[in-house]
C-alpha cells in the first residue's frame, strides 16, 4: 500500500487509515441495520454477527471500498458505480457462500420491504444502492476527516486506538463463531 493516501503517510499509518476506515463502516452498517430493521419489523432487533457493534460484512466492504475507488474519487460517478459492484458482489458471494456452504442464512431479502431486484435474497436493488450512496459518504466526507485527524492527533494515541479495536473486533468474532457453532 506504498503512498495510497499519500507520501506524509508510512506504510504502517496507511494500513491504520483503512483500519479505521473499516472499523467506522462495520458500526455504520449496525447503526444502518438497527435503523432499517426497526422500520421493517417495527420493533428493534440485535442485527450482526458478533456481540459487538460491528458488522463483519460492512466491515470488509469498506476496505473493499476504499481500496477499489479511492484513486478514482475525482470522478463520483465512477466511485458511485464501482462500488454499486464491488459491494454487490460481496454481498451476494457472501451470502451464496454462508447459506451453501455452512448452512448460515444472516438476511433474506425475500422477506424484506423494499426489496425490488431480488436475487435469491443474497441482494436487491435497494441494498446496491444503498452501498453506492454509502461508499460515496464514506469517501467524500468520512475519509477526509479520517485522514485531517490522522495527521493532527498523537500518532501513537492512534495507533493503539486502532490496533485495540480491531483486535477486539476480531476477538469479538472468534469468541461468537466458537460460542455458536453446532
Amino acid at each position: 500500500m506504498k503512498n495510497f493516501f499519500g507520501k506524509e503517510f508510512t506504510k504502517e499509518e496507511q494500513v491504520e487509515i483503512l483500519l479505521i476506515m473499516m472499523l467506522l463502516s462495520g458500526v455504520f452498517g449496525f447503526i444502518y441495520e438497527e435503523i432499517f430493521y426497526w422500520i421493517d419489523l417495527g420493533y428493534i432487533v440485535k442485527r450482526g454477527s458478533t456481540f459487538g457493534p460491528i458488522i463483519p460484512i460492512y466491515f470488509f466492504g469498506g476496505g473493499l471500498i476504499v481500496l477499489g475507488s479511492y484513486r478514482l474519487r475525482k470522478n463520483p460517478f465512477l466511485v458511485f458505480l464501482i462500488n454499486n459492484i464491488i459491494t454487490g458482489i460481496l454481498e451476494y458471494g457472501t451470502g451464496y457462500v454462508l447459506d451453501h456452504f455452512f448452512h448460515l442464512r444472516l438476511w433474506d431479502y425475500n422477506n424484506e420491504i423494499l426489496n425490488y431486484g431480488n436475487i435469491n435474497g443474497y441482494i436487491c436493488l435497494r441494498s446496491i444502492l444503498f452501498f453506492g450512496v454509502a461508499s460515496l459518504f464514506l469517501i467524500y466526507i468520512v475519509l477526509p476527516i479520517v485522514l485531517k485527524g490522522k495527521r493532527r492527533f498523537s500518532k501513537e494515541k492512534v495507533k493503539w486506538i486502532t490496533w485495540i479495536c480491531t483486535m477486539t473486533f476480531i476477538l469479538d468474532m472468534i469468541i461468537h463463531f466458537l460460542l455458536t457453532r453446532k
